[in-house]
């Protein structure tokens, strides 16, 4: 074979094989069902924040959220995907129990009643799968109320008083309204 015929061959391959993997690196996967948001929570929309959360958004599926699509009295990545994550820019009073600057994953075990909110120190899991109590910090009760429905699962924050807020988780018919007191220090002047 003549050398300028390799050398056409040689080309029309990497020709092909090179539009071959440009082809296939355009072909997205089909969006995610249950996608990623952020809530964040500040005293303005001046200041830095003091509340981060990043968490996956189910949608309603089945005729009930909870005790039907999540199970009651089980371990819920509180969200969709991977593990739920809270970043605290401050300390803050969680239930009784303070809670230094961090991030945290946040799993809940809904009850029909109420729910056992959790924060726990292993980061970066997926959902609810890697949990291990060893790494809690935190755990809290909270009765359930209700509102209008949801169809998409959501966090919000509501400010009570000036350093006392609530997270507020909502998905169809069903609120849970995690307390949280921000730390505040105070300096003494000298």
């Amino acid at each position: 074979m003549k050398k300028s015929t390799i050398i056409k061959i040689a080309i029309t391959i990497y020709t092909i094989v090179l539009f071959s993997i440009e082809h296939n690196a355009q072909n997205f996967k089909k969006l995610d069902e249950n996608p990623l948001d952020i809530s964040y929570y500040r005293e303005s929309r001046a200041m830095p924040p003091i509340i981060k959360v990043i968490y996956g958004r189910p949608t309603l599926k089945k005729e009930k959220a909870f005790g039907n699509q999540v199970p009651f009295d089980q371990l819920w990545r509180t969200g969709a995907n991977e593990a739920t994550e809270v970043k605290f820019y401050k300390d803050i009073m969680f239930g009784n129990k303070l809670v230094k600057a961090g991030t945290y994953v946040l799993v809940t075990i809904p009850g029909e009643k109420e729910w056992e909110i959790i924060l726990n120190k292993k980061l970066d899991v997926w959902g609810a799968f890697q949990y291990d109590p060893q790494a809690d910090i935190a755990r809290i009760k909270i009765p359930v109320s209700k509102a209008e429905r949801l169809e998409v699962f959501s966090i919000a924050f509501k400010r009570i008083i000036h350093n006392e807020i609530q997270m507020v988780l909502g998905w169809d018919s069903t609120r849970v309204k995690i307390p949280l007191k921000i730390r505040e220090i105070v300096v003494a002047k000298l």
